[in-house]
Parts: structure tokens; C-alpha cells; sequence
């Protein structure tokens, strides 16, 4: 198994890139999650899983290492290979999937393109209890999809405030007051900024 890979990006797209690793150039599959996350250097590291069936060898790159192990987890259900795998982790964030799956939000599984009904049902029965044990349900309920956060931090970057900046204080005051309205979180987060 091949852990990690390090060495000079020759050649980078939103789906693979070529990493130079002593003179051997290693073409590595990757996420739009990845590719966004991709480090704007020549030298870089990628955690990888090898696949290895009849028809060849096939190897995923990683910027984060949960990201790896969430991969791991979607291609062990059956019906999910490692291009639908891959699709998921390039349509959302992993711990959007995460919270997908802890939630039992068959919905939002199934809104990403080449994911059917049952399958979504399928990935949630089978993967639902190993991202309960990984992740407390509170940490999932918490990073859930929310509507006031994501208006607040609208709100914020109209003003004119740095999307990392703002989402952080917001995430910091959800953490805090779960139940804060739109307004509120806008006026905690200035007071912070």
C-alpha cells in the first residue's frame, strides 16, 4: 500500500494530477475537494489509497487524511466504486457527507449526480453507525446545514469581511448558541471582527 506521496507538481486539472517523486511521475486521481485544497507550491504531499483490481491499478490522492478514510468508507458500500466516491467527495464537503449519513438525510445523499435512491439508502443503513462512532452527534448537528449561518455569513461578506474570517467567528458563536437567529449571529460576529 502506498500511504503518501511527496515530491514537484508537474501537472495539475480539477480530476488528477502528476507528482515527480525522484524522477518517477505519479498520475494520482483526486476530488474537487483536493484540487481546491491543492497548496499553490511545486513540492506538495498527498495521502493516497491504491486500488488495485483486474483491469489495473488505480491511485487517489488526498490533501487531508479524513478525507482518505471518508473515501475508504463510501467505496466499502456495495454499489459505490471509487469514481461515485469520488464524484460525492467532488460535489460536497466530506463533512457534509458525514452529516448526510449521520443524519439519515436520504435527500441530500441522493442529490449528487449518479447516486440513486437505494443507493443513497444503502450508503446511509451501512455507514451510518461507523460516522456515529468517529464523530459525536453533536459535532454533526452542529456543522449541520444551517440556514441562518449560511445567511449570516452572507450578510457578512456583502459587508465586506473575508469569508474565512467571518465563517469562523460564526462558527464560534453556532458552537456557542445553536439556536441564534440570523440577526444575532450578524451582530456577535461584528463585535468579534
Amino acid at each position: 500500500m502506498i500511504a503518501h506521496i511527496q515530491g514537484k507538481l508537474v501537472e495539475k486539472s480539477p480530476t488528477e494530477v502528476v507528482i515527480d517523486c525522484n524522477g518517477v511521475g505519479y498520475q494520482i486521481n483526486i476530488s474537487l475537494h483536493t484540487y481546491t485544497l491543492l497548496p499553490n507550491t511545486d513540492f506538495i504531499k498527498l495521502f493516497t489509497f491504491l486500488q488495485i483490481k483486474e483491469d489495473g491499478h488505480h491511485l487517489f490522492g488526498f490533501v487531508e487524511k479524513s478525507e482518505r478514510e471518508l473515501f475508504k468508507l463510501l467505496i466499502s458500500v456495495s454499489g459505490v466504486g471509487a469514481s461515485i466516491a469520488r464524484t460525492m467527495l467532488s460535489s460536497m464537503e466530506p463533512m457534509q457527507i458525514i452529516n448526510a449519513i449521520g443524519l439519515a438525510d436520504v435527500g441530500t445523499i441522493q442529490s449528487i449526480k449518479g447516486i440513486g435512491a437505494k443507493t443513497a439508502q444503502r450508503v446511509i443503513l451501512d455507514l451510518k453507525d461507523k460516522v456515529l462512532k468517529l464523530y459525536s452527534l453533536d459535532d454533526i448537528s452542529i456543522t449541520s446545514n444551517n440556514t441562518n449561518k449560511d445567511e449570516a455569513l452572507s450578510a457578512l461578506e456583502v459587508l465586506g469581511f473575508n469569508k474565512k474570517i467571518a465563517e469562523k467567528a460564526i462558527d464560534k458563536i453556532v458552537k456557542e448558541n445553536p439556536d441564534a437567529t440570523v440577526e444575532s449571529l450578524i451582530k456577535l460576529a461584528l463585535k468579534n471582527l
